[in-house]
């Protein structure tokens, strides 16, 4: 009985503490430079932010991030009239040219350094 009540107050505890381990929008685009300057995340060509080396929270900044993307690019898309992959491939083409010398694209499926 005194197991099922501390596993129960543990859950309890975890539980309450999850929202606030988690990462806001935020926090994340505050975060991104730091991640790309340690090589742990890169543009890839369809627009997206991807995950070169784990750890930091890289993919918690990828997942935040690419899902902000993933709206903006509808939403452009819709507006315009055009099909989102265009918007993706535009916005990744972008990305990869404004990418920063020593930081890592993807190109043919292979992470880079530019």
């Amino acid at each position: 009985m005194k197991i099922r009540a501390r596993m129960t107050t543990l859950l309890i505890v975890l539980g309450l503490a999850l929202p606030a381990l988690a990462m806001s929008l935020n926090e994340a685009m505050g975060a991104l430079s730091g991640a790309k300057a340690r090589g742990q995340l890169g543009e890839m060509p369809n627009g997206y932010l991807g995950v070169v080396s784990p750890g930091d929270q890289a993919e918690e900044i990828a997942r935040l991030i690419n899902q902000a993307r993933r709206t903006e690019y509808q939403r452009l898309a819709r507006e315009n009239g055009i099909k989102q992959g265009d918007v993706e491939a535009i916005a990744g083409q972008k990305a990869l040219e404004k990418t920063s010398k020593g930081q890592y694209i993807q190109l043919n499926g292979k992470w880079i350094r530019k």
